[in-house]
């Protein structure tokens, strides 16, 4: 599978700004998605470069809001929305 449609069946596009926390209550820790890995968890580079792969349930993604502000969104509920809009 094209690995830019495998980003899409969960709400994200490679370059797309994500965040997420390596603890629990943690700092936050920005990157720039890069694509899927095999495992299903999302690959990134952080802020200083460094190559991560993250899980859906620890990612936020930075969307727009209806009125256009900038907002981060958990993946996992975007991803879950999808899903549930492909079938109706």
């Amino acid at each position: 599978m094209d690995p830019a449609a495998d980003l899409l069946l969960v709400g994200l596009r490679v370059g797309d700004r994500v965040r997420f926390r390596r603890v629990e209550g943690g700092h936050w820790v920005e990157g720039t998605v890069k694509g899927r890995e095999r495992d299903g968890s999302i690959a990134l580079h952080d802020t200083r470069g460094a190559a991560r792969a993250i899980t859906l349930d620890r990612l936020e993604v930075l969307r727009r809001s209806s009125r256009g502000r900038p907002v981060w969104r958990a993946v996992a509920v975007i991803a879950a929305t999808d899903e549930q809009l492909g079938f109706w």
